[in-house]
């Protein structure tokens, strides 16, 4: 049996400006970063509900200011957001073994509260540490929205 593919032609003549990803209309950097560190923060959000599940407590409800934290570092840029991304990914190494060793004593029948109370707490000092990165009121640059 033979099989016939016709592979269609998606070239075009036009050359995208510089920094843009060709028929994409968006920049190349920049705004997908910015979605990155905005799923990896709520991701974060999201494991830490579990930690605290696990320690016997409630998560706080997440304030507007968190909330905003990428966008905010996005806006600010410079070392702030670099070493925003920085935190966020140091805070995720932390959380995805920390959650897996909870889970695997959770299996084994033992109580998780201890354990996950302390990763609660590392997870909130690093959070409260990345939150010291928010440049102060006078300091915000005007938002970098694109149109």
């Amino acid at each position: 049996m033979t099989m016939n593919a016709h592979t269609p032609s998606f070239a075009t003549t036009a050359i995208p400006p510089a920094g843009m990803l060709p028929g994409s209309g968006r920049a190349e950097f920049g705004q997908a970063s910015a979605n990155a560190m905005s799923m990896k923060w709520a991701a974060l959000h999201d494991a830490a509900g579990v930690v605290a599940m696990l320690a016997g407590i409630t998560a706080e409800p997440m304030k507007p200011e968190v909330r905003n934290f990428p966008a905010t570092m996005r806006d600010a840029g410079g070392w702030r957001r670099t070493m925003a991304e920085q935190g966020i990914d140091d805070l995720a190494a932390i959380m995805e073994p920390g959650i897996a060793a909870l889970l695997s004593v959770q299996a084994r029948g033992v109580n998780p509260a201890t354990p996950a109370l302390a990763l609660w707490q590392e997870f909130l000092a690093a959070r409260n540490a990345l939150m010291a990165l928010v440049p102060p009121p006078g300091d915000v640059p005007a938002p970098r929205r694109f149109t």
